[in-house]
């Protein structure tokens, strides 16, 4: 097996972590079709709890875990202070495309960064994490995936839930585990070479397109490259209405994947003001201001990178973050409804508009309309036989409903799979979400959990969106 390309910057990056001993490694979750991606889908239960509870290396990978060091601004606050404090990077795997994937760790006991906290992970918070990464995958969003959840058998008590809670230990696999603050971190420290390094890596490992033997110039590619899987994955955000919730700068991993989930919430119904973290007082990363707050984490990313390219090539390349933004919130509000954009970029972001602004004005359910409406004019009876088809009617409405009829639905077929004759989507908003927590809570009953994740499983195969993922 190739060594994990990680090795050749470790040192710079990171910092040796040991595992938690934890008490039990009760298996809750395992993702088996990405194992199989990943050539790890034939270990035995007990081989997975010993590499993903206690953390035995896999053969040829990493010895020793590593926690990374970084960076960030914190609602805009730069924190010096920062690294992985409760997950470590324990592996690096290759899937059958021959892409690097890193297997990074949320709950596995204390590393150097842990400062006072106990490095734990609530059950509670391992569910949330699998329920909405594989929401997000099902739905087309370039997403990390939650790859192993085991419970560990301590009692945590924390303050925004009842208290002691039950405890466990994800595995998350991403595309990459770096960060913006890595970067970040190399300039404040004013340390060229370090951050050069960090560019020649990222540049070898996830942007080839970008290598060049000109720093700069490869710095600048690099710059771009991650500025568009950024604005990329955002697009895709919106039109699930997916709130993030904590959109620092130590949040965005570089390959532009939904990352390092923490008080995320589906929007019930549309509303630009809605905030997901509780402690977001000032509505920094509400809904609505997700796509500048990107913009402005690239911003503070490339100011970073002035340390090693010219800040005029650094600016040209975020100038195009709105284009790309824009295409792909348009491309994948279409992907959603289920019909072929134009190709006219500026008549797509008007059945955007249009939608959007009908959403907010009439209240309406946000995942029950897209559910409705998927194959546009192809599924006219589906939407005729809806209980939210009242709403469906009407002068606000018909200058969304024009445009959607007007476009050629992409894949009909779609529509005979079973997922689309139930009465309606999957979703889940955090009353949903509540109550699935709830039975697992007080009797150890995961029937509403599994239950949820198979229709997410449905929704993955009757879209088929077929997105990178």
């Amino acid at each position: 097996m190739t060594k994990p390309p990680i090795l050749s910057i470790a040192p710079h990056i990171s910092d040796p972590a040991e595992p938690a001993d934890f008490p039990k490694a009760d298996i809750r979750f395992r993702n088996d079709r990405w194992a199989e991606q990943v050539g790890l889908g034939g270990l035995s239960d007990a081989d997975w709890a010993a590499h993903f509870a206690r953390f035995d290396p896999l053969p040829g990978n990493l010895e020793v875990p590593l926690a990374l060091r970084y960076h960030g601004h914190q609602f805009h606050n730069y924190n010096p202070d920062l690294g992985d404090g409760r997950g470590f990077l324990f592996a690096q795997v290759q899937d059958q495309t021959g892409r690097w994937l890193d297997l990074g760790t949320k709950g596995s006991g204390q590393t150097r960064w842990s400062r006072q906290g106990d490095g734990r992970l609530t059950l509670k918070g391992g569910v949330r994490e699998i329920l909405a990464s594989a929401y997000l995958e099902a739905f087309g969003v370039k997403t990390s995936k939650a790859f192993s959840l085991i419970e560990t058998g301590e009692p945590l008590h924390r303050n925004d839930e009842p208290s002691p809670t039950r405890s466990s230990v994800l595995v998350r696999l991403s595309h990459s585990h770096l960060r913006f603050g890595s970067f970040q971190r190399f300039a404040f420290l004013e340390d060229r070479d370090g951050l050069a390094a960090l560019v020649q890596h990222c540049a070898e490992t996830y942007f080839p397109g970008c290598v060049d033997a000109d720093t700069a110039t490869m710095t600048a590619r690099l710059f771009e490259a991650m500025m568009r899987e950024t604005a990329r994955m955002i697009g895709q955000w919106m039109p699930c209405g997916f709130v993030h919730g904590v959109m620092n700068t130590d949040n965005f991993n570089i390959t532009g994947e939904t990352f390092d989930f923490g008080p995320w919430r589906f929007l019930d119904k549309s509303d630009p003001n809605f905030v997901a973290a509780y402690f977001d007082h000032q509505g920094l990363y509400r809904f609505g201001r997700q796509p500048a707050q990107g913009l402005w984490a690239l911003q503070q990313l490339g100011g970073a990178l002035t340390v090693l390219a010219p800040a005029e090539a650094l600016s040209e390349a975020l100038g195009g973050f709105e284009a790309v933004y824009q295409a792909a919130f348009a491309a994948h509000t279409h992907a959603l409804l289920g019909v072929e954009p134009t190709g006219a970029l500026d008549d797509d972001i008007g059945l955007v508009q249009a939608l959007f602004s009908w959403l907010t004005d009439s209240q309406a359910n946000w995942a029950g309309t897209f559910y409705d409406w998927f194959g546009g004019a192809a599924g006219l009876a589906r939407v005729q036989a809806s209980p939210r088809a009242a709403l469906y009617s009407g002068e606000g409405f018909d200058a969304f409903g024009e445009r959607l009829l007007a476009r050629t639905p992409e894949r009909p077929e779609r529509l005979n799979h079973a997922y689309f004759q139930q009465a309606g989507p999957v979703s889940l908003v955090i009353d949903e979400v509540e109550a699935l927590w709830a039975p697992i809570a007080e009797a150890d009953d995961w029937s509403g959990f599994e239950r949820v994740m198979a229709q997410i499983e449905a929704a993955r195969g009757a879209y088929d969106i077929g997105f990178e993922a």
